[in-house]
C-alpha cells in the first residue's frame, strides 16, 4: 500500500483552477509558467498571437508583477508606446525556498482569478 501525503487546500484549488481553465481555453496548462503566460497575455491585452521567446518571458514577468501588486510588492508604472505595461519593484519579497515562491504565487494567482471574475 503506497503512503500518500495528504492534499493542500492550496493544491485542491490550484487543480480545480486549471481544470476551469481548461474549460476555457480548451488545453489544460501544463504548470505554473503556463498559468503565468495566459495572464501576461490578458493583461497586455492585443489578444492572442505568436510571441517570440523573449516576449513570453516578459509576459510571465507582467504576470508575477500583476498578481503580487496585491501584496503591494509591484506598483504599476505605465505602458509604454506598444502598449506593454510595466511595473515598479515596490517592496522585496522574503527569501523563501522554491516550493514556497511557488505556493506564494499559486496562491496570489487564485486570488487574481477570484477578483477578476475569471471563475469562482
Amino acid at each position: 500500500m503506497k503512503n500518500e501525503l495528504p492534499v493542500s487546500d492550496l493544491e485542491k484549488r490550484w487543480q480545480k483552477a486549471l481544470e476551469q481553465l481548461e474549460g476555457i481555453i480548451g488545453k489544460r496548462p501544463a504548470d505554473l509558467n503556463g498559468v503565468l503566460f495566459l495572464i501576461g497575455v490578458r493583461e497586455l491585452g492585443q489578444g492572442v498571437r505568436t510571441f517570440t521567446k523573449e516576449q513570453k518571458q516578459d509576459l510571465m514577468h507582467i504576470a508575477i508583477c500583476r498578481v503580487l501588486s496585491k501584496a503591494g510588492v509591484y506598483e504599476l508604472e505605465g505602458h509604454d508606446q506598444d502598449g506593454w505595461p510595466h511595473w515598479r519593484l515596490v517592496k522585496n519579497l522574503p527569501h523563501l525556498d522554491l516550493l514556497s515562491q511557488e505556493e506564494l504565487l499559486k496562491s496570489y494567482v487564485l486570488e487574481y482569478f477570484e477578483d477578476e471574475a475569471i471563475f469562482i
